[in-house]
């Protein structure tokens, strides 16, 4: 059809049976297309019988590629603002271009005014991490192209970074955090990489077939974050009123269940694969929240506590 269009723009009167020579169709298909464009795209599209062609009888701009309705519109403009978070990584330049492809195919009947959206609605990160843009590319390419990669990785609390042969199977915005997700063959087990952390990311030139075994959705299941597969833990945490609310208004984790309690708080039950995001989410509250179960947690929130008194 946008072929079609094109000729009816460009040519001087061109019939349907040579838009199908041209367009290897029947020319059935070409005459089905022009109904569809003048009776549900609503293109001025006449047949002249002195000239044996058609044109359009009216002025026509771009073709009506996509057919939104306002609040539809209204979603894609709060998703364009939605991605300051990407600015200045590689998705940035692709992303922009994409809504712009998308804009100039929308059809003029509808308009918004972006003015009122702008001062409206916002994005904000409290802690943005920092990127090296340049290795982020290059993770990001090596995803998509299943190209392995020699990373020079510092580990946290070491000074100096280590070699690490991978396989990039996937990376992840967790929480407003980026991670990469890949197969470490120095200890041939699927490892979480942080990639502020990477100071050097090279392709080895060998591709990689991804382990059919791996699914994000699967390994995050009963993870608080980006930690798992260190056991099974059934957490038990208990708020006070005055961070009842709180609690209560998000979903913090699938397998979460709250039970109100007589004081005004609540208690919510937890299974987890790993207690280290949960403890440091635990000591956020500060004293609004007490671990109950299991007791290596709770034993681990008094040890943190302690040293937070002795740093005074």
């Amino acid at each position: 059809m946008l072929r079609i269009h094109q000729s009816l723009l460009s040519e001087n009167y061109p019939n349907a049976t040579v838009m199908a020579r041209r367009l290897e169709v029947a020319p059935k298909t070409v005459h089905r297309d022009m109904e569809f464009m003048r009776d549900r795209l609503n293109l001025p599209i006449e047949f002249d019988p002195a000239r044996n062609g058609y044109h359009y009888s009216g002025e026509v701009g771009a073709f009506p590629t996509m057919q939104i309705t306002e609040g539809e519109l209204f979603a894609l403009v709060v998703a364009e603002k939605a991605l300051q978070q990407y600015r200045g990584t590689p998705f940035e330049k692709p992303l922009l271009s994409a809504l712009k492809k998308m804009q100039q195919a929308l059809p003029e009947g509808i308009s918004i005014n972006l003015a009122d959206v702008a001062q409206t609605i916002s994005f904000r990160t409290s802690a943005e991490p920092i990127l090296d843009l340049k290795i982020f590319e290059t993770l990001a390419r090596a995803v998509a192209r299943r190209e392995q990669l020699e990373l020079r990785y510092r580990k946290p609390g070491e000074k100096k970074a280590g070699s690490r042969r991978v396989d990039p199977y996937h990376l992840a915005n967790i929480n407003g955090e980026w991670f990469l997700f890949a197969f470490d063959h120095g200890r041939n087990d699927v490892r979480t990489f942080v990639p502020a952390r990477i100071e050097s990311a090279t392709p080895t030139g060998r591709h990689f077939e991804p382990a059919r075994a791996f699914s994000l959705q699967e390994r995050l299941r009963d993870s608080f974050g980006v930690h798992s597969a260190e056991g099974r833990f059934e957490v038990v945490i208990r708020f006070n009123r005055r961070a009842a609310d709180y609690v209560r208004e998000k979903k913090w984790h699938d397998s979460q269940q709250l039970r109100e309690l007589k004081a005004g708080g609540v208690e919510m039950r937890l299974r987890l694969s790993s207690l280290v995001e949960i403890e440091r989410w635990i000591l956020s509250w500060g004293g609004d929240a007490v671990a109950i179960k299991p007791r290596e947690l709770a034993d681990a929130i008094d040890r943190a506590a302690r040293r937070l008194l002795r740093s005074r």
